[in-house]
């Protein structure tokens, strides 16, 4: 089959022809029809990750067909349209999977990182881990859904029932996100790059109550903050936006050095934590709300072979929305 592959001497993947996967016990065969370019992917090509798998098919927002059973699986039919997310192994012994915290598990594997990915015509993923997906989406716009959609859903999760909330990076979880928090009854103020004026018209587009820059003073007070750049220093901005018992939610996996910030900031009982992973109940969830809600998903679609130019319009910001590879 044909593949993108990241090797790890060179930030641009090579197409490849590599052996047909072959489903093992408990795994699907899959013929992939799209995956979402992720920022993940970009922090795994650019060594911001590291140990990945060397080499692999990067890509965990992955949308295809059942194509072979494994022995074992009975959740799932062939033909049957599916998602595979970045999580794609728990160990189920040790103490967080043990207390359903499976997004900590000491031992996981994740797609496109650890586990060869959607970058591909096909893949294996274990059942357990594969969700069904709303009908109302495309292949292209249901990709996003399986790490943008469910890591900011995770994200907005963590921040409780805050009322006004702060979106700091507008992109593919964001704009996501916002729909979500908007259809929850929530104020949504949406933070660009400055100068990205197309990211704001879509923040706009999707009724945000607010959008304007990173830099700009916010015109209200915040319940909460969620930041999706990967941009530490957007860490003091964000909690000098929000109100005393206000958390600041870091929804990547990755970011750069956050700066010392005075203890004035975090004083008052404001809380900064991070996001990490999901779980597999996060999925069943969202997957639920997004077949609920008419999201409207703003992407951007790549032939497979076009993967490094895809990754290299996320890394330059040239994107609003999310990118997502097509296989066929």
């Amino acid at each position: 089959m044909r593949a993108m592959v990241f090797d790890g001497r060179s930030p641009l993947l090579a197409e490849l022809a590599v052996a047909d996967p072959v489903p093992a016990a408990g795994q699907l065969l899959i013929d992939i029809h799209a995956c979402g370019v992720c920022r993940t992917d970009l922090h795994v090509v650019d060594g911001d990750l590291a140990q990945p798998k060397r080499p692999v098919i990067p890509g965990h927002e992955i949308v295809g067909t059942v194509a072979a059973l494994g022995k074992d699986v009975t959740d799932f039919a062939i033909g049957e349209r599916i998602g595979v997310p970045w999580l794609g192994h728990t160990c189920g012994r040790c103490p967080y999977c043990a207390r359903g915290r499976e997004n900590l598990c000491d031992a996981p594997g994740f797609t496109g990182y650890t586990i060869d990915g959607g970058y591909a015509e096909q893949t294996v993923a274990d059942s357990r881990y594969c969700f069904q997906l709303p009908e109302r989406y495309s292949d292209v716009q249901a990709a996003p859904l399986l790490c943008a959609g469910l890591i900011g859903y995770r994200t907005l999760t963590m921040a409780g029932g805050a009322e006004r909330i702060g979106i700091y990076g507008f992109g593919a979880a964001a704009h996501i996100v916002a729909q979500v928090a908007r259809h929850q009854g929530r104020a949504v103020y949406a933070f660009t790059r400055p100068g990205d004026t197309a990211a704001q018209r879509l923040a706009r587009r999707l009724g945000v109550h607010w959008a304007g820059s990173s830099d700009e003073r916010c015109p209200s007070q915040l319940d909460a903050a969620l930041i999706f750049a990967p941009v530490g220093a957007l860490v003091p901005l964000a909690l000098d936006a929000v109100v005393k018992g206000g958390v600041v939610v870091c929804g990547g996996i990755h970011m750069s050095a956050v700066p010392t910030f005075p203890y004035e900031l975090l004083w008052g009982e404001r809380r900064l934590v991070s996001v990490a992973n999901l779980t597999r109940e996060d999925g069943h969830a969202f997957m639920r709300i997004a077949g609920q809600i008419p999201l409207d998903i703003e992407t951007t679609a790549y032939p497979l072979i076009e993967a490094n130019r895809a990754l290299a319009d996320l890394r330059d910001g040239r994107l609003t929305g999310a990118a997502v590879l097509m296989t066929r």
